[in-house]
């Protein structure tokens, strides 16, 4: 009798095809060992290439397609779907276009407005900072973003140097107007988010959009005659002192906008904003990245550590988006059952330190962390597509073939890049700190600062490497391991970074140096256990046969500061230190940090429940450093 196997006898596969899956085999686990982020770095590096295919074809087909024209169709497409979600009321899509179309109707009858003129803006977050931002891009007006906690003569410099015809203002910030309405320029036309005005020669809006047509108003007015045209005005402290209005071009409107969806995210998502709209995180990131997506966005007037994750629950939120403090704040809330009850799956942002990241995941669940990196008047930006936690980015050969980029040496002494003996400046190893500078070309501009050109120069570092290349200065200290990760190391410059703003110390000293008896003022940032970022402090001289005045020195830097920016901690010394080149000495000042143990000097510390400055004792430093007393 014969056997099964003589009857039908199995196939004997071709020689070859235990050799092709050895090979195969090899491959992967060599392909896992030596390029374990391959296909990470493939799938993003597609995604990259796609989008800016996608962009190429609109330019060979003579095509200029903005974020403002994609929401436009989208509001054709679907007119019913949820665009925005504010305090529980529903904004769909062509809820927000037709009132925009209202707001540039207004502005098209009462104001000669034309295309290309400039529009200052300074709102909260509330759905007509969208609508007024919608319905001036209709009319072809470039919108300068104001920073509400900017007071006074920082606020009057920040609307002087973008140059607007109008300014508009919404109605929780008339107090911020008033203080600045004597000494705004006369041919600036102010108008108020409200409907009636107790200033004079202010006009009202709200009245006037409720009889306005929703019709929109001529194509021509809104079309784009170039992607590098300005769009937008948003200011940054930069590296040195007052806001300057960083120029953003359709270009870098879409290019922020594409963000969300680098990430992963779809148009099923409802995306988290709690950050400040006049941020380009808010307002590119993430509103124009619902828009990319036809998405829906859930804004929130101001972030709420205690109301975030019941709201995330409430709307059914799928992304958020982040600063490092914003996800601290959330970890220092007591801790509840049900903390990983939630459909988030995405936090956007940057900042973050490495034990709060660990933390949030631990506490609030498999939420995926895309850190990034990225300036708001920048031409490079780098993403963690991997998640590794502590990196703000991954780079790799091809990645730096579109958008070449290098960390050089750095001299912390005379603060500026170190040249070789023929001139050069020099890169550096991996593992060592260096300056980030991104090369400038067509396919990567840098459209600088509104008015000053000597601001856009100073960022700008030619002759880098051979004669006539051109190169942005980041002013960020970065480091890049081994692996190609790379970290965000500090700032340089006369800046720190607190509560997720940029603080320009020669702003805080200006202000402080206005007191009569202050000598001289040196502003510098110091480390503060459990904080990201830096908080202010400053050394201060005194005038000869003056002592110093605490309750005044809290009145001016309460006035003129923006809260952010108020020195948390006052030193008092008899001389001022400089450097060999005459700058005031910060590195020994910022290692001493705010220690009454070790310093002998008077040291004060900034008390918001007690609104005033108050002796820094052994006592209070540690309630300082364990956490216990609020900063």
């Amino acid at each position: 009798m014969r056997g099964w196997d003589d009857l039908y006898p199995l196939p004997v596969p071709p020689s070859w095809v235990p050799g092709a899956a050895v090979g195969i085999l090899s491959l992967h686990f060599v392909q896992k060992l030596f390029f374990p982020y391959f296909w990470a770095d493939l799938r993003y590096l597609l995604k990259v290439m796609t989008y800016g295919l996608r962009m190429e074809m609109y330019r060979l087909q003579g095509r200029i397609v903005t974020v403002l024209d994609k929401f436009v169709k989208l509001a054709e497409k679907q007119p019913h779907k949820p665009f925005l979600i504010y305090e529980g009321t529903v904004h769909t899509y062509r809820d927000v276009d037709r009132r925009s179309n209202r707001i540039a109707q207004v502005f098209l009858q009462h104001e000669a407005l034309k295309k290309g003129d400039t529009v200052a803006l300074l709102m909260g977050n509330e759905p007509d900072f969208i609508h007024v931002w919608f319905g001036l891009a209709k009319l072809g007006c470039v919108v300068a973003f104001l920073n509400f906690n900017v007071r006074f003569r920082s606020l009057l410099h920040c609307v002087s140097s973008c140059e607007p015809k109008i300014l508009v203002v919404g109605a929780d910030l008339l107090g911020t107007l008033e203080e600045i309405l004597p000494k705004l320029q006369k041919d600036v036309s102010v108008w108020i988010m409200a409907k009636d005005s107790t200033f004079p020669s202010v006009h009202t809006l709200l009245d006037k959009i409720e009889a306005a047509s929703e019709d929109p108003v001529p194509v021509n007015r809104c079309s784009a005659n170039s992607l590098k045209s300005a769009v937008l005005y948003i200011f940054t402290s930069g590296t040195t002192g007052l806001p300057k209005a960083a120029v953003i071009s359709h270009l870098q409107i879409l290019k922020g906008a594409a963000g969300l969806w680098a990430f992963g995210a779809t148009s099923k998502d409802i995306i988290y904003i709690t950050l400040p709209l006049y941020h380009s995180a808010a307002s590119l990131l993430g509103i124009g990245g619902c828009i990319e997506l036809g998405a829906t966005c859930v804004l929130k007037k101001k972030f709420s550590a205690s109301q975030f994750w019941s709201d995330c629950r409430k709307y059914n939120v799928t992304v958020i988006q982040y600063i490092g403090e914003l996800c601290r704040y959330l970890c220092n809330q007591p801790v509840k059952e049900g903390e990983k009850n939630h459909k988030v799956r995405l936090a956007i942002g940057n900042g973050v330190r490495n034990d709060v990241w660990k933390e949030f995941l631990d506490r609030f669940g498999a939420v995926k962390i895309c850190e990034f990196y990225g300036a708001t008047e920048g031409n490079i930006c780098f993403m963690n597509h991997t998640g590794k936690i502590g990196s703000v980015g991954r780079t790799n050969f091809f990645y730096k073939l579109f958008f070449p980029f290098d960390l050089i040496k750095y001299d912390f002494q005379k603060d500026e890049p170190i040249r070789n003996k023929h001139g050069w400046c020099e890169k550096v190893k991996k593992g060592e700190a260096g300056l980030l500078i991104s090369k400038v070309n067509a396919k990567n501009p840098f459209f600088g600062y509104a008015g000053n050109k000597r601001h856009t120069e100073k960022k700008l570092l030619c002759e880098v490497f051979q004669k006539g290349d051109l190169y942005f200065n980041t002013g960020d200290l970065m480091v890049q391991d081994h692996d190609n990760f790379l970290y965000f190391w500090d700032r340089i410059g006369d800046t720190f970074r607190w509560k997720g703003e940029n603080v320009a110390t020669t702003e805080v000293s200006d202000v402080i140096a206005m007191l009569d008896f202050i000598q001289e003022a040196n502003v510098y940032g110091v480390s503060v256990p459990d904080h990201e970022g830096k908080a202010g402090m400053v050394s201060l001289i005194l005038k000869q046969n003056a002592s110093l005045d605490l309750e005044q020195m809290y009145k001016q830097v309460v006035t003129y500061l923006p809260s952010y920016a108020c020195p948390l901690f006052l030193r008092v010394q008899e001389k001022m230190e400089m450097t060999g080149t005459f700058k005031q000495q910060k590195f020994r000042l910022v290692d001493e940090g705010f220690n009454p143990s070790t310093i002998t000097d008077p040291l004060y510390f900034l008390d918001n429940s007690k609104k005033a400055y108050v002796l820094l004792t052994k006592e209070l430093h540690e309630m300082i450093l364990s956490g216990k007393m609020k900063l």
